[in-house]
């Protein structure tokens, strides 16, 4: 059953792509701040940020969508979302390369994504909006760190310490 409110959306772009995320996931968007690097970690999930003085892992959507990466700039964003890992509530960053507002997606505007024709997984992608004759890309982000998490090193005591 299709829901009938409309999703409140935090939009933002990935390469040259517009993504939402539920804005009720958000919990706060920060500037960059110094990451620390974590050995063998995966391209997924490199490194480590301090929020507020708890470590965070930081996540980067482009690898999961196979997107290209490219250099910081003075719009990157980190998005500070709360999603599930394994069944556990988790506080994790995303880069964004650019955070735009927040919206609202009517239900009649968000259609399943197709299952040929995508240049992503369709299994990470949510559904597809429409707003001002543009797409939305809603990922599926509780798939995302399901799958991508598996492949990330897991965080010790001693990356935590660094990390803080």
């Amino acid at each position: 059953m299709k829901p009938t409110t409309p999703m409140r959306a935090l939009t933002l772009r990935l390469d040259d792509e517009l993504f939402a995320i539920e804005a009720g996931r958000v919990r706060e968007i920060l500037d960059l701040v110094p990451v620390t690097e974590v050995p063998n970690a995966s391209p997924f999930a490199t490194g480590l940020i301090n929020v507020r003085g708890r470590v965070v892992p930081l996540a980067n959507l482009k690898v999961a969508f196979g997107m290209p990466n490219a250099e910081a700039d003075k719009d990157t964003r980190i998005v500070v979302i709360e999603t599930e890992i394994e069944g556990e509530p988790t506080v994790v960053g995303v880069l964004a390369d650019k955070v735009y507002d927040v919206t609202d997606i009517e239900p009649a505007a968000i259609e399943e994504a197709p299952r040929v024709g995508m240049r992503w997984r369709s299994d990470y992608v949510r559904g597809i909006g429409k707003r001002q004759g543009t797409f939305i890309i809603i990922p599926d982000l509780d798939r995302i760190f399901e799958t991508q998490g598996r492949r990330s090193a897991p965080i010790s005591a001693a990356d935590e310490r660094i990390a803080s």
